[in-house]
């Protein structure tokens, strides 16, 4: 089975858990993280009628997207402070701010190309030192202070579960939800102020459970890209 026989089997399991979790597939966003393939990779995935495309290294989502304009690109990985720039200039959505400072530098960058930069604060439900992200005590301040930012779109959040059990697994879920929800009870309250809309949570190993919370973006490398997977 190739890249595209791979891509079609996890849509057609996306429709699959969509309607076991009374959901509608179209509210669901499907990024194939293309990380570990070249621009050949990405062009089988693209022919199967993948349009979103999820990189953790600018020097991949650069030329990529620069090959596959008319795609969708997503940055995924950690952020660098003097690659902010080359994310912007390719990234359609960045998943993964978290650190404050990097705002209003990805602000700037946007500026200088008169863009406005879309993105999600990656947030740590989990509590894990060995993972990134904000504390979720921490995200109401952080979107209230980016509102000063003219060239960035705070449009939700992202978060990764645990590699654990199933109870840890749904309780970074069931948390993240649960933060966008106060969160957007919150704002509603605030006159001009636009809800979160996107909840990028789910990779390869746990995305029907994700979906069961709601998400709206789901993170799926090697179940497409990766020749192993389906023997694993």
């Amino acid at each position: 089975m190739g890249i595209a026989e791979r891509y079609e089997k996890v849509e057609e399991e996306l429709a699959q858990e969509c309607a076991l979790a009374g959901r509608d597939p179209k509210e669901v966003r499907l990024v194939a993280v293309s990380k570990t393939v070249g621009v050949e990779g990405v062009g089988e995935a693209y022919a199967a009628g993948a349009r979103d495309f999820g990189e953790n290294r600018p020097d991949q989502i650069v030329p990529k997207s620069q090959a596959f304009p008319d795609a969708r690109w997503h940055f995924i990985g950690n952020i660098q402070s003097r690659r902010i720039p080359e994310i912007v200039s390719a990234a359609t959505l960045i998943h993964s701010v978290c650190k404050e400072a990097h705002l209003a530098k990805i602000d700037a960058a946007a500026a200088a190309i008169d863009k406005c930069q879309r993105v999600l604060l990656e947030v740590n439900v989990s509590g894990e030192e060995s993972k990134s992200g904000f504390e979720p005590s921490e995200v109401k301040g952080i979107i209230e202070r980016a509102r000063s930012l003219e060239h960035v779109k705070i449009e939700g959040l992202m978060s990764m579960a645990p590699r654990a059990e199933e109870e840890l697994i749904n309780a970074t879920f069931s948390g993240l939800a649960n933060l966008e929800s106060e969160l957007n009870d919150t704002f509603s309250q605030e006159e001009g102020t636009a809800r979160l809309s996107a909840l990028s949570m789910g990779m390869t190993e746990d995305w029907p459970v994700a979906l069961r919370y709601g998400s709206t973006i789901v993170r799926i490398g090697r179940a497409i890209f990766s020749d192993s997977f389906e023997n694993a």
